[in-house]
């Protein structure tokens, strides 16, 4: 006869079971992904007309999103699977928020930051040039623009922080390959234009030019930060964003390279609209013009797990449709890796990779 606590035992183990992360429940070897590849025959529409992801963000200084608290093991596995579905360039979306940070900065731990347990930085650098992919660094976020409005706070302790970078790591690696500047705009803000142009110059400078690039969001109808609702009435219109684009650019694109607009404040049908826009101005003003398609869902009131197909595919056609010469994703490892804490991120990788054609053969280790 079961009693109650062998009833309540054995449900504790099956929802454990459910929530465990796939990289815990074992996997075929460590040159395949977890899960089995099934046949695309079944599929209505291909990846043909979609432009691939080559880039994808890596945030482990996160500010709404749980920390996976991996190490290199882990890392180094995931940076296998963004190879094998053709990802080439890697972006460390920050390199600190407010106290928190990747690596031991004198700077920033003089200035009170905590001392990270590992230098995030030199791991993701050691693993990009094993890999052979390009490394954006993130600058550094003091969390003072977000609680001001005012973009030109985060000017002066990345002053330190980009020079101190580059001496110590950044002419050290051959995949050290750019500079992302990190503050999120989406229409003309206080201190933007200077303090883009301010570090984007700086990162030049110091570099011998790498590139840098900027992943603003449009201020469309799910641009609902710090609200229960899932969508607003005061969106920007197409003709709003393109003049208020127009003018940043105008001030910014002498130092910076290219621009990857967040795809998820604006709805499915309003995604030609907007992608025309941003790629005529990228192209008046000679600068790069990327989409960092999200790939987790705006759609929900849970933030945030990753996004439906459809929804992922729907975006990158509209990319490809619009001429954009770049996919990043913000991001890989939390919503599309087989070994995310999200069961249904490795389902998305296996949608993604069985139709995107992009059959790369993975490095022996």
């Amino acid at each position: 006869m079961k009693t109650r606590r062998d009833f309540f035992k054995r449900t504790a183990l099956l929802g454990a079971s459910v929530f465990m992360a796939p990289s815990l429940l074992g996997r075929e070897s460590d040159r395949d992904c977890f899960f089995s590849q099934e046949s695309t025959s079944s599929m209505l529409v291909s990846m043909g007309d979609a432009l691939k992801i080559t880039g994808t963000f890596l945030d482990e200084i996160s500010h709404d999103i749980p920390h996976q608290n991996w190490g290199e093991r882990e890392w180094d596995q995931d940076f296998r699977y963004m190879q094998s579905i053709g990802i080439d360039t890697v972006i460390m979306i920050r390199s600190g928020y407010r106290k928190f940070i990747t690596y031991p900065s004198v700077h920033l731990l003089g200035k009170g930051c905590y001392m990270p347990s590992v230098d995030l930085l030199d791991m993701f650098l050691r693993l990009a040039d094993k890999y052979s992919m390009k490394f954006y660094f993130g600058l550094y976020d003091s969390g003072r623009y977000w609680d001001t409005g005012d973009l030109s706070w985060e000017i002066e302790d990345n002053k330190y922080v980009i020079d101190e970078v580059w001496r110590n790591y950044g002419s050290k690696y051959k995949s050290f390959g750019g500079w992302y500047i990190s503050g999120e705009i989406s229409r003309a803000t206080k201190g933007a234009i200077d303090a883009f142009h301010t570090m984007g110059k700086q990162c030049k400078d110091v570099s011998g030019g790498l590139p840098t690039f900027i992943s603003p969001w449009i201020d469309g109808k799910k641009a609902v930060m710090g609200t229960d609702k899932l969508t607003k009435e005061d969106a920007v219109s197409v003709q709003e964003h393109e003049r208020e684009w127009d003018e940043i650019f105008d001030g910014i694109h002498d130092v910076v390279d290219a621009c990857a607009f967040q795809d998820g404040h604006i709805d499915y049908d309003e995604l030609d609209d907007f992608f025309t826009v941003n790629k005529k101005l990228a192209d008046k003003y000679g600068m790069k013009c990327w989409t960092n398609a999200e790939t987790f869902d705006r759609d929900m009131p849970i933030d945030f797990l990753p996004i439906k197909f459809d929804k992922l595919r729907m975006k990158l056609e509209a990319a490809k449709r619009a001429g954009y010469d770049k996919a990043i994703t913000f991001e890989f490892s939390h919503f599309m890796s087989p070994q995310s804490a999200y069961l249904q991120a490795g389902h998305l990788y296996n949608r993604y990779k069985a139709v995107s054609y992009t059959h790369l053969t993975l490095p022996t280790t």
